[in-house]
């Protein structure tokens, strides 16, 4: 049978690594694989759709399948999932140590639907009691002006979001026009000085978080053009595979103790520590294992305006991949 030639552009993960440089091959596909930046591969997949399969950020995706019409189609392969406690930013000496000083504050995001700001703002809601509209919004780029939203948003009443297209969340930060920023990528100042994260302690917290919630937040997804699937049905099945090949292998070289397979110490042990606090595996693709963090998400993204109606988990991937078959 002739194998179906497809082009995959995804960021240059180690549990991707295997698939990307051949070495695990999806049963009937040939794959052309594109390392390259997660905003660009955003941004060039939204607007141009250059490639056949792509990562994604999670609440762009949910916005347009809440929206209808959506022109791709998932599977549940998470290939960045991050927690959160860590990416809310203030300025060194402000005196803001805890989310409930932000009511009424100014604070800056890079998108409204960024997977990130949707988990920290369901976190201010939900985890502090903060109303969301008690505080002013304001959207520009982590360090260059003029990054603009990339899907429709439906702000309930009562929110501020204003648009800075000419400055940065790190310049209104350290000028003061800020008292925060939510952001996945750190101000620039994080790293030279005059910025620092809200919570001294955020690992602490994250791993409090999941003891308490079982959420550990999805960011990216992995999804095929819609015509594709349509085309052949059995695509996302066999990609979900080799994704979740690829994905086993790079747990077995983290375990991997008789070698340094990643240049930090202890990497083994860090594993065995992961897996104890998350009951087993700590990187599960598939919906059942991922309800909880699903679930929560959805509910944030539609309460917060990115999308238009609270979709169920299971309207997010393709039918064929729901399930898996057993021997």
């Amino acid at each position: 049978m002739k194998r179906l030639h497809l082009t995959l552009a995804i960021g240059d993960y180690d549990h991707v690594r295997d698939l990307a440089n051949g070495r695990v091959r999806p049963e009937g596909i040939d794959l052309t694989v594109l390392n390259l930046q997660v905003e660009e591969i955003f941004f060039r997949f939204l607007r141009h759709q250059e490639w056949d399969v792509s990562e994604l950020s999670l609440a762009k995706y949910a916005a347009l399948v809440a929206g209808g019409d959506c022109p791709f189609v998932a599977i549940p392969v998470f290939p960045s999932r991050v927690f959160r406690h860590s990416a809310l930013y203030v300025r060194e000496g402000s005196g803001l140590h805890h989310p409930r000083l932000l009511a009424g504050r100014r604070v800056g995001v890079p998108e409204w639907a960024q997977t990130a700001g949707v988990y920290v703002r369901g976190l201010l809601q939900h985890r502090y009691g903060l109303r969301l509209e008690e505080m002013s919004w304001y959207q520009a780029g982590v360090n260059q002006p003029g990054r603009v939203e990339k899907v429709e948003l439906r702000l309930p009443e009562g929110m501020r979001l204003t648009r800075v297209p000419d400055r940065s969340l790190n310049e209104m930060l350290l000028a003061g026009d800020l008292e925060a920023v939510a952001s996945a990528r750190p101000p620039r100042a994080f790293f030279e000085g005059g910025v620092v994260r809200l919570f001294e302690e955020p690992q602490r917290l994250e791993r409090e978080y999941w003891e308490e919630t079982g959420i550990f937040p999805i960011m990216h997804v992995v999804v095929l053009r819609r015509p594709l699937v349509e085309a052949h049905p059995w695509v996302p099945g066999e990609l979900m595979k080799a994704f979740d090949e690829a994905r086993r292998r790079s747990l077995e070289r983290a375990r991997d103790a008789a070698v340094s397979r990643f240049p930090l110490p202890w990497t083994p042990d860090r594993v065995a520590e992961s897996e104890r606090l998350f009951g087993g595996e700590a990187w599960p693709y598939g919906v059942e294992p991922n309800r909880a963090t699903l679930d929560a998400f959805l509910q944030y993204a539609f309460e917060q305006g990115c999308c238009r109606r609270r979709l169920r988990p299971e309207e997010l991937f393709a039918p064929g991949v729901l399930e898996s078959f057993k021997v």
